[in-house]
């Protein structure tokens, strides 16, 4: 099972139907781009997490890509808008950022994937998503957290400083409410960085993968240098190579620097309180010889 979060889009704006009158009702899964024949699986109707945003229980099916079409009424009384440009490589919610599917898509490589194939590429995205922790110096998936019987101060109760979040030491975003009898709530919060919804983050840790796989050791190559397999013969006899792209050219890939906004600060007190000193006359740093 996988929880897939959909924001609906209509008239070209994200857009929250159950307010007015609709609903989000339907996901259907389909093997293939055209989305046509029989669907592989469907689950529905989605549960609303929050203001546009919209929750999918889907069942467990065969791990790989999946070409979806989300259903839902705008408002009471509208005819079904049927969105078809949803992709889901599933399944999702492992804390891997990235799919094995987006490193075939770098490296050419067609689908369906193999068991084999799977399990090597998830272990690169694994050793790359590892780089970016180590370089942040944070994880890059959050932790869930309930914030129990608390009451906000005024604003929207999508915005986490309203709620007391005093002794979480990192960011925090509310995923979703639930008012209590007596006017207080139930809050869950993902705290820390949710690397998934941070597409340069995602992007260099599908890239590097895909250079994990691509690439091959070059002793002779120059610092920032380095050969990539452009052929291999048939029989395996003979390998060509071409030139990587030197960093900051482009097609080069992301690098680590660019990720440098996401990193964790950490802040001191710009000065700090001398050490205690024994009052005047007594004290060395006031006394001055003749007086």
């Amino acid at each position: 099972m996988s929880l897939f979060d959909y924001t609906p889009m209509w008239a070209g704006a994200q857009y929250d139907p159950v307010p007015a009158g609709g609903q989000v009702s339907r996901l259907d899964l389909f093997t293939s781009p055209g989305r046509d024949g029989d669907a592989a699986a469907s689950c529905g109707p989605a549960e609303r997490l929050r203001e546009g945003v919209y929750r999918f229980t889907v069942p467990d099916v065969a791990p790989g890509r999946y070409w979806a079409v989300a259903t839902f009424t705008p408002t009471s009384g509208t005819a079904e808008v049927h969105d078809r440009a949803v992709r889901l490589d599933l399944p999702l919610g492992t804390g891997v950022l990235g799919s094995p599917e987006q490193v075939a898509d770098q490296l050419g490589v067609p689908l369906p994937l193999d068991a084999a194939q799977r399990e090597r590429y998830t272990e690169h995205l694994q050793d790359a998503q590892a780089d970016v922790v180590g370089y942040l110096g944070r994880p890059v998936v959050p932790r869930a957290a309930l914030l129990e019987n608390v009451r906000p101060a005024p604003g929207s109760l999508l915005d986490a400083d309203v709620w007391p979040i005093d002794g979480l030491d990192d960011t925090v975003d509310v995923v979703t409410y639930e008012e209590l009898p007596d006017g207080a709530y139930n809050v869950r919060v993902n705290v820390g960085l949710d690397g998934a919804a941070i597409k340069p983050i995602v992007r260099y840790i599908v890239a590097h993968a895909a250079e994990m796989a691509r690439q091959q050791p070059a002793p002779s190559a120059g610092p920032g240098g380095g050969r990539r397999v452009s052929s291999v013969s048939a029989e395996g006899q003979s390998v060509s190579y071409e030139s990587a792209p030197a960093a900051g050219a482009a097609g080069a890939l992301p690098s680590l620097g660019s990720l440098s906004r996401y990193r964790r600060l950490v802040y001191e007190p710009a000065s700090r309180p001398g050490p205690a000193m024994a009052p005047w006359p007594y004290a060395g740093s006031r006394y001055r010889p003749g007086w």
